[in-house]
């Protein structure tokens, strides 16, 4: 998709990237995946695929969260495996910016099926839905002390962390010159229920387990699940996750068959009560006002990501609402 923060390189910049790492003979290069900050290739060496990820230039495209992702990309790969979920291997990163003026990594091509396109079965869907809840219990076994994103520095708490998240996208907004009236009526709902976000335990989330960063690979009849870009991970409340099961249910309720897989697996069950519902609202808040700000920095008018953002954004803040004030204080 068209975005203002994607930084184009063209073959003899790649193969050159590939040469310094020790990978001779890079072929057929060509832009990979449906993506829309990262530039991603899809590079052919030595019998083997890759695929490398090169981080934006244009600082104005990039929020005050998406700051250094790509280097907390390769780190989150690093806690996932530790975590026990598969993930395509890193073969060699730069940070220096001395090669390119951006960072990038060489990883691991999954000529797999994506999850959103790929034919299975019912029992098999059944099945990838059960791998999924899995992998996100296994996820959140990873815990912290600390919540937020490590490129903006973690708080005490999940209310800290939450309140500094909304700040941070209402600041942003303002360098594009834009105010976000739900962005603060959000922020009030939170500072009106701050005892429920300080009682959130940290663990480690993803918020970006939708089905296009899911890929499935059959294995000597058994189905295998794969998980890329952890790049948008951060550390906070595990309700977060559910946002994206299920994508279509806007409420904690909806959830039912995505949280009962989970418990299945999860050290601590997850219960829905007033309390997971409104925890899970300001899930949906936080997405909702992601989506508002980022089509700023991203997209302009004419294109489909803008009202894309605008459409969903706005469903995403009306169930968020809806909830909060029904429930929350």
């Amino acid at each position: 998709m068209i975005s203002k923060s994607k930084y184009e390189l063209d073959e003899e910049v790649i193969k050159n990237i590939f040469d310094l790492a020790g990978i001779e003979g890079a072929e057929n290069i060509k832009p990979l995946g449906a993506g829309e900050f990262n530039s991603v290739y899809s590079v052919d060496a030595g019998g083997k695929g890759y695929a490398l990820k090169v981080a934006p230039i244009n600082s104005d495209a990039v929020l005050t969260y998406e700051q250094n992702m790509l280097e907390m990309e390769v780190f989150f790969y690093g806690e996932m495996v530790r975590a026990g979920i598969n993930v395509p291997k890193i073969y060699s990163f730069d940070f220096s910016k001395k090669v390119i003026p951006v960072n990038y990594f060489i990883m691991e091509r999954l000529d797999f099926e994506r999850l959103d396109k790929a034919e299975l079965t019912a029992e098999e869907r059944e099945k990838t839905d059960v791998l999924l809840a899995e992998m996100i219990a296994k996820l959140h076994a990873v815990k912290n002390d600390k919540f937020g994103y490590i490129q903006n520095g973690l708080y005490e708490s999940w209310y800290d962390a939450y309140v500094a998240f909304i700040v941070n996208l209402i600041n942003d907004a303002k360098r594009f010159n834009k105010k976000s009236k739900r962005g603060n009526k959000l922020l009030e709902y939170a500072k009106r229920n701050e005892d429920i976000l300080r009682r959130v335990d940290c663990t480690l989330v993803n918020f970006d387990a939708w089905e296009l960063n899911i890929f499935v690979k059959r294995e000597e009849g058994t189905l295998k699940t794969y998980w890329i870009d952890p790049e948008r991970c951060f550390y906070g409340d595990r309700i977060v996750d559910f946002v994206c099961l299920q994508m279509l249910k806007f409420n904690f309720d909806g959830k039912a068959k995505s949280i009962s897989n989970y418990n299945k697996y999860a050290k601590v069950p997850v219960e829905i009560n007033d309390e997971t519902r409104v925890r899970f609202a300001f899930a949906t808040g936080y997405l909702a006002l992601i989506q508002e700000v980022e089509k700023y920095a991203r997209y302009s008018p004419k294109t489909f990501g803008w009202w894309r953002n605008v459409l969903s954004s706005k469903l995403y803040f009306n169930a968020s609402f809806k909830c909060l004030k029904k429930l929350s204080k």
